[in-house]
């Protein structure tokens, strides 16, 4: 009996921790598709902002800190390249209305 027991352990165990494995490798993929999907819509988001904001000349303390925590948001996720650049120009923009005192 105790030889049976530990040929269907030899058997069941390979094929337990197979499927295992199989299920954690699709959700890393499902994970990495919605953070590539999160990125793309943030990026999005992030140039609207920026576009519409230097465009009018300044930028509003809400839409200030609502670019700041999605610029964040998108950085983490890995993120960079020409956002930067834009996040760095709305910093200055929003520096430029402080010393304005509008």
């Amino acid at each position: 009996m105790k030889e049976i027991l530990m040929q269907t352990y030899t058997v069941a165990l390979p094929v337990l921790l197979g499927y295992i494995v199989w299920l954690l490798q699709n959700q890393k993929k499902d994970r990495d598709a919605n953070s590539k999907g999160t990125m793309l819509l943030l990026r999005v988001q992030l140039i609207e902002y920026h576009d519409k904001y230097m465009k009018q000349g300044d930028i509003p303390s809400y839409a200030y800190e609502n670019f700041t925590e999605m610029y964040g948001a998108y950085h983490e996720l890995g993120g960079n390249g020409m956002i930067t650049k834009m996040y760095e120009e709305i910093q200055e923009l929003h520096l430029a209305k402080k010393e304005g005192g509008k």
